[in-house]
């Protein structure tokens, strides 16, 4: 793969839509892992045809993997759409590749650079080293930052690194653009930068506070990891070798606070979501997608699935999840405007029914004592607070502690952080509904938003007794027995 052999390419194979040459990196993006390539970078792709100012120099925070993987195929890449029937697309949005460690001079030259106004991150919760109100000054890459400026390790001294050498230079502080998974993503990175900043210079602290921006964000695609198969698959296909291509499902979501101030793409043209409703958008999916999709997960399992897509064959899962998302979920949002309930519910119903997608239950069943909380029990919350009945929202937290008696009971260490005192309660389950729950709603650190409800409680405990023995058999019977139930 590289820009000799693009015009060779089979003429199904969609493929850069400008004169690659004509473009100037105006964005450089920190963690450029499957998901950016997958996403971020392809709706700069889809730009950079009318707005040739916005290619990427994509940095490696750590490892030069990426980087010797692209920079033989000049940035190129394969992005494989995992749909009925599958498609393949180059993407050339990524001009520059570099890796921080190895490469100090040249990312410290593009931060500085006065054409680069944007700079995006998508290098997990863990990468952004924050505390409570701002940054963690005893992470131990946080701690070297601060005693050597001048040689970053973190993304955040790395951030701070270019902006004091912006302001140093007379120039405008870039937009700075968290694209991760991040509750108040944009407002935490505001916190981290400032603080650590301050920490070095307060006037340097001052002038990014007043002076430049963090968008919120909100993303959505389901980006499994690249493998040999993918690789091989790709490379049948192109008649070429790609040594790093990416995949993806065909349904992808960006929502952007408009919060620039040094100029930015274009971004509505091509399908993303200018909004200052972030939060809006986040709660959807919070609740619509990510609830929905542990209520598959535990009452999946127990029936002996594997996968989302097995899952949502089975008639009387697929509609209690449906029916879920629209009678008990859906109600307790105030969505933001543009945001459609009842086609947001059908798209995510088509991406649950993607045969393409090998997306494992057991995977989405991990870390419940995590997820729970955020994923259901708010809702459940809100119901309650509106007095409406949540006997169905029960079913699938009744489905994980039916989940977690199994795994414990086997002997099988839970994927939790919780594994010991979840463990605990599932040894000590007796299969007696007012035991066994009153045994787990005694785990303040999950339930204590929901605990002292008795209205909870009475309905968990009917859930759970529903479920029975937790076979296949009883629960379906307890499918087809609270799935109509709580209806208005």
């Amino acid at each position: 793969m590289s820009d000799a052999t693009l015009r060779r390419l089979p003429v199904q194979v969609q493929r850069p839509a400008y004169d690659r040459d004509a473009t100037r990196i105006g964005v450089v993006h920190f963690g450029p892992g499957a998901f950016h390539r997958a996403h971020q970078a392809v709706y700069l792709d889809d730009l950079l045809a009318s707005e040739p100012d916005w290619a990427i120099c994509a940095v490696s925070l750590h490892s030069a993997g990426v980087r010797d993987a692209l920079q033989p195929q000049h940035g190129l890449y394969t992005l494989a759409l995992m749909d009925e029937p599958p498609r393949l697309r180059v993407v050339g949005a990524i001009r520059e590749v570099l890796c921080a460690p190895q490469q100090r001079d040249a990312v410290m030259a593009r931060l500085a650079d006065p054409a680069v106004r944007l700079v995006t991150l998508t290098i997990t919760e863990k990468g952004y080293c924050l505390s409570a109100d701002g940054v963690d000054a005893a992470h131990p890459d946080i701690a070297h930052d601060l005693s050597a400026p001048d040689a970053p390790v973190s993304a955040i001294g790395w951030l701070v690194a270019g902006l004091r050498a912006r302001r140093a230079a007379g120039l405008a502080p870039y937009t700075m653009l968290s694209c991760d998974n991040l509750a108040d993503n944009g407002l935490r990175l505001r916190r981290a930068v400032v603080d650590f900043a301050r920490r070095l210079d307060p006037a340097l602290a001052d002038w990014i506070d007043a002076e430049a921006s963090f968008p919120r964000s909100m993303v959505d695609s389901i980006t499994p990891a690249s493998d040999d198969a993918l690789r091989a698959r790709v490379a049948d296909a192109l008649g070429v070798e790609d040594v790093w291509p990416v995949q993806r499902e065909p349904y992808m979501q960006w929502v952007v606070e408009d919060d620039f101030r040094a100029g930015r793409p274009a971004f509505e043209r091509v399908g993303v979501v200018m909004s200052d409703e972030i939060a809006g958008f986040d709660r959807a999916k919070l609740r619509l997608l990510n609830a929905p999709h542990s209520a598959l997960a535990y009452l999946g399992s127990l029936t002996g699935l594997e996968t989302v897509a097995e899952a949502m064959r089975d008639a009387a899962l697929a509609g209690f999840v449906e029916r879920l998302m629209r009678a008990d979920i859906a109600p307790t949002l105030a969505l933001p405007e543009g945001l459609d309930a009842n086609a947001y519910i059908d798209a995510i119903l088509e991406r649950f029914r993607n045969p393409a997608i090998v997306h494992r239950l057991s995977q989405i069943a991990w870390d419940g004592s995590q997820k729970v909380p955020v994923r259901l029990l708010g809702t459940i919350a809100d119901a309650l607070a509106a007095d409406r009945p949540v006997d169905r929202l029960c079913l699938p937290v009744a489905g994980w502690l039916r989940f977690v008696v199994r795994q414990a009971q086997a002997g099988v260490t839970l994927v939790d952080p919780m594994d010991a005192a979840l463990s605990h309660a599932g040894r000590a389950a007796t299969g007696d509904a007012a035991h066994d729950v009153a045994g787990f709603l005694a785990l303040e650190a999950v339930f204590a938003p929901c605990a002292g409800d008795a209205r909870f409680a009475a309905a968990l405990r009917g859930a759970y007794a529903a479920l029975g023995d937790a076979t296949p058999a009883a629960v379906r019977a307890a499918l087809a027995t609270v799935a109509g139930e709580g209806d208005a």
